[in-house]
């Protein structure tokens, strides 16, 4: 059974379940909700816990042999099984299957895994696992989803605040959700319940944002202008070799440039993008920078990257990083 991380807490209430398997990129999530199980499983009489950490000698008879074994002190227990490179292997594989087939019944079973592919959730393991047990999926949270995620943090310490505040912390700690726990936590001591103004955030509130090229390249195809000048100077002052940069940037100037091409000879803009190996999860963003931009547009982009190209070599005159931010702002407001 798959259920959402934010039915964990309803789920739990009914009652622990024998199997869990919890995997994702975002480890605070992951430890949020790994907590909570161990807390209910607790209080349902798992006081004995077994960790086994699966590296590269594990033996997994041990697991085996653990599942068969009577609790020693309590009439339950808590065994955790963590996995951290999501590969258990042939030997790991067939165990997990046999451990799910003859789940111990006095045992709440937890697997923690990391971010785990299409081709590993297809696996036989992970299908045993998802069948005998509980799985969820923890996935990162989107710009989008920030703002949300801070007000539903900051009711649990009773206090509140405006969209534009809300929206304030989002920009503070983009790409860094450990970060945003933190502030959150910090204005519980610093300000007492209820609504927190802007000028009390924005005095206690450091600038811990994170980005990577990667951000860069979705703020240029959401045409958020403002957004690829904040990472481009976060960027410049962490150090990023500006190669890195313009590959970014190149790379979806081009992609959208071919799907460009590909509608101008009648092709669908579903097909393009999967022909593209265009991800799912990044479609609708890519469709919409793919209707506001043209394809004049784009390759006059491409030109002015192999500009900068010329530039970072040592070929042609120029500042570097005000030609990226150039180039950045004339893709973003296409």
């Amino acid at each position: 059974m798959r259920i959402k991380p934010e039915q964990l807490d309803q789920h739990l209430i009914k009652g622990v379940q024998p199997l869990y398997l919890l995997f994702g990129d975002e480890a605070l999530l992951i430890q949020e909700a790994a907590d909570a199980i161990r807390g209910w499983a607790r209080q349902e009489g798992c006081v004995e816990r077994e960790v086994f950490t699966v590296e590269r000698s594990f033996n997994w008879q041990n697991l085996l042999v653990s599942g068969n074994t009577l609790s020693l002190f309590s009439s339950r227990r808590l065994v955790e099984v963590r996995i951290p490179s999501g590969k258990p292997g042939n030997d790991g594989s067939l165990a997990l299957q046999t451990y799910c087939a003859h789940l111990p019944t006095d045992t709440v079973t937890l697997v923690i895994c990391p971010k785990l592919d299409k081709a590993a959730q297809a696996g036989k393991w992970f299908k045993a696992m998802e069948q005998a047990g509980v799985v969820l999926p923890f996935f990162p949270v989107e710009r989008a989803q920030l703002p949300a995620w801070i007000g539903a943090r900051l009711a649990r310490q009773n206090q509140r605040a405006e969209p534009v505040v809300l929206q304030f912390l989002a920009d503070q700690v983009e790409g860094n959700l450990l970060a945003a726990f933190q502030e959150v936590q910090k204005l519980a001591l610093l300000f007492p319940a209820g609504v927190l103004s802007l000028e009390q955030v924005r005095g206690a509130v450091a600038d811990v944002a994170r980005f990577d090229v990667f951000k860069l390249g979705d703020a240029l195809l959401a045409g958020d202008g403002a957004r690829v000048c904040r990472i481009l100077d976060v960027l410049r002052g962490e150090g990023e070799d500006p190669v890195l940069i313009l590959w970014a940037l190149t790379r979806e100037i081009r992609v959208l440039a071919k799907l460009r091409g590909g509608l101008r000879r009648g092709g669908s803009l579903a097909q393009l993008m999967r022909d593209a190996w265009i991800w799912e999860s990044r479609q609708r963003l890519v469709e919409h920078a793919v209707k506001r931009t043209s394809e004049a547009h784009l390759l006059q982009g491409l030109k002015r990257a192999a500009g900068i190209d010329r530039m970072i070599k040592g070929l042609a005159k120029g500042d570097v990083w005000d030609e990226l931010l150039q180039l950045g702002l004339t893709m973003a407001r296409a």
